[in-house]
């Protein structure tokens, strides 16, 4: 089946179980909306698992590996090695995401979709497109081919993890550089200029932050990508692990689950799965604001609102999984608490007061 025709099978969110779940959360013993987007969120998901009361079920992070050519200009703090060696650190359980997704009950799937050289272990799964992607400051980064392949690999996986049980999926990413192909991906697909959309990735000083926009600048007039051949631009400025992720999202609003989207890297992958299919965007819990200044753009262009802020820019999913217990507060809100009739408790009196 074509990309198109699966898009096509991705459906709005059910407003009736929305409209039900908005009705128990104002006959719950509180004021009507005084947890603010606590409630939002639960009726959302309503909407999404057609469900209520809706559960949350297994969490899984599905975190997508690559490489990327334009290491090569500079724009990186890390040589490109440390993709492959924290993708064996993920697979150990030794990084951040790991320490608190087990901390939090949630699982890690660790995806190799282009890292460059091979990496071999147990926990590793290898979907293996290219050894990274091409300097796209001297041609495009990949294929069409590749950039399509991509993201039916990271829909394959988030249809795979539903159907062994997965509730809900967080998005997460590894790969050197890959700040520098999200922000050329961001700008190309929004029209912001790179220097509104870059930021300073791994912690690179002024003159590297200049020297990366500069090459930002040199990839989108060399490969002009448009905003309205979202694939197209995947190919010629984006990365292998930015299609996954892509693939995850839509893969996840397929199979009816919501899917947390991390940081900068996730959001770039939002924005393309939003081009691509627009119903998506109903399906996505955006959990942090990232210290790089295009996911606010990202998040606006959406209309999502995040609701961690915490300085962070780590990625590997470690924003998302910390979004799981709020989430999972905000069902437990809807499926437990008490309503006033059960209570026994008083409704606020709306007598009109006479004057």
């Amino acid at each position: 089946m074509s990309l198109k025709k699966i898009l096509k099978k991705i459906k709005p969110l059910d407003t009736e179980k929305m409209k039900l779940a908005r009705l128990r959360q104002d006959s719950l013993t509180k004021p009507t909306k005084s947890l603010g987007y606590l409630e939002e969120i639960s009726i959302k998901i309503c909407g999404i698992k057609r469900k209520i009361p809706s559960e949350l079920g297994r969490k899984v992070v599905i975190l997508c590996a690559a490489d990327h050519g334009v290491v090569e200009e500079g724009v990186s703090a890390y040589p490109q090695d440390v993709t492959a060696q924290m993708l064996l650190n993920f697979a150990q359980g030794g990084a951040a995401i790991n320490v608190l997704s087990k901390y939090l009950g949630a699982e890690v799937v660790v995806v190799d979709v282009g890292v460059k050289g091979e990496v071999s272990h147990p926990f590793i799964l290898s979907k293996k497109i290219r050894n990274g992607t091409a300097n796209f400051t001297k041609g495009p980064a990949m294929s069409r081919q590749e950039a399509e392949k991509a993201i039916e690999i990271g829909m394959e996986l988030a249809q795979r993890e539903v159907r062994e049980g997965a509730g809900i999926i967080a998005t997460g990413d590894m790969g050197i550089a890959n700040t520098t192909a999200s922000s050329a991906l961001i700008s190309a697909l929004t029209g912001f200029s790179p220097h509104l959309v870059t930021g300073k990735g791994t912690g690179i000083s002024h003159e590297r932050f200049e020297q990366k926009v500069k090459v930002i600048e040199k990839a989108l007039a060399l490969n002009q990508p448009s905003p309205y051949k979202p694939i197209e631009a995947l190919a010629k400025v984006g990365g292998l692990e930015i299609g996954a992720l892509t693939g995850v999202i839509l893969g996840g609003a397929l199979m009816q689950v919501p899917v947390v989207i991390d940081g900068f890297i996730s959001s770039a992958a939002a924005l393309l799965a939003y081009k691509l299919c627009p119903l998506v965007k109903d399906y996505l819990l955006p959990s942090h604001l990232s210290q790089e200044p295009g996911h606010r753009i990202v998040l606006a262009k959406l209309g999502l609102k995040p609701f961690i802020h915490l300085d962070m820019c780590l990625g590997e999913g470690t924003g998302a999984v910390l979004a799981f217990p709020i989430i999972e507060a905000s069902l437990k809100i809807l499926n437990e608490m008490a309503t006033f009739e059960k209570a026994g408790v008083a409704r606020k009196n709306e007598q009109r007061v006479k004057a």
